[in-house]
């Protein structure tokens, strides 16, 4: 019975990484914001499920609830960095608090777990840390500049990462999802204040000129996007590849996805003669 810490784990995909290996028949802690959220998982799984209250953004409160975990339920097997939103507004339209605040949650508490927990998986000489990344980890999206960023600054740093861990018996692996079906585009994503310069980008990417208020949201109806679920899956059966890879490409549509941004990357370096594309690829 492996123990999982899945941070984010109140809703959308990190309730159903939770889901998944408690229906695996794991143990799981699973870090949330808001306190009940996982109050009929708890009820129908007992103590097999550890809620805790954490806000990854602060890494003092990280490292400090990472030892009590580890002192009083036990060393995770596996870590699920999964905490994350989306903040959507041209560069020139985000304040320094949005941005800050997209890097802490996005990128700084992914370090401040990993860091807070490799101690102890070093010591045991075992351990999976699964780093929840984004097909925009590979390519852009005009209005998503500062998530784009997080999720490329966690690819650069998972993969250094997997290198240094590797001789300690500790794999990393990122996943590279595409659309899923949860509140991602809803109550987790954040739009800062237009500045009516960018209204025509937001015509082409949004279909409208400003941002949506919660209203339009809402009357937007449900995502037809698939269910966190079928993420959840995958990340099972990438824990059981014999030989897992460090990046994983989840989703419908995400395997274009990532060809069209490295297409497109190839192009641009094309561009100068100087540069020659590995030969076979």
């Amino acid at each position: 019975m492996a123990l999982w810490l899945i941070t984010g784990a109140g809703r959308g995909l990190g309730r159903a990484f939770t889901e998944a290996a408690l229906e695996r028949g794991d143990r799981v802690v699973a870090t949330i914001r808001q306190d009940g959220v996982l109050d009929d998982l708890v009820k129908q799984y007992g103590d097999r499920l550890v809620p805790r209250a954490l806000d990854v953004a602060s890494a003092a409160e990280v490292s400090r609830v990472v030892a009590d975990i580890v002192e009083t339920v036990g060393t995770p097997d596996v870590v699920v960095n999964n905490a994350g939103y989306g903040l959507v507004g041209a560069i020139e339209e985000l304040s320094e608090e949005e941005i800050r605040a997209q890097f802490d949650v996005n990128l700084f508490g992914a370090i401040w777990v990993t860091q807070a927990v490799l101690p102890h998986l070093r010591a045991r000489g075992s351990g999976r840390i699964i780093q929840v990344s984004s097909v925009g980890a590979v390519g852009h999206l005009p209005l998503f500049g500062a998530y784009n960023a997080t999720k490329w600054a966690l690819e650069g740093m998972s993969s250094a990462l997997a290198a240094e861990v590797a001789p300690f018996g500790i794999d990393v692996h990122l996943l590279q999802l595409g659309g899923f079906a949860t509140d991602w585009a809803g109550s987790s994503m954040r739009f800062t204040t237009a500045n009516s310069a960018y209204d025509g980008t937001r015509e082409g990417i949004l279909g409208m000129p400003g941002y949506p208020t919660p209203e339009d949201v809402t009357a937007a109806g449900p995502s037809t996007d698939e269910s966190p679920a079928v993420a959840a899956q995958a990340l099972l059966a990438l824990l059981d590849e014999p030989e897992p890879p460090l990046r994983k490409i989840i989703g419908n549509g995400a395997h274009d996805m990532v060809r069209m941004a490295l297409e497109f990357r190839r192009d641009d370096y094309l561009r100068d003669p100087a540069f020659s594309w590995p030969a076979g690829s």
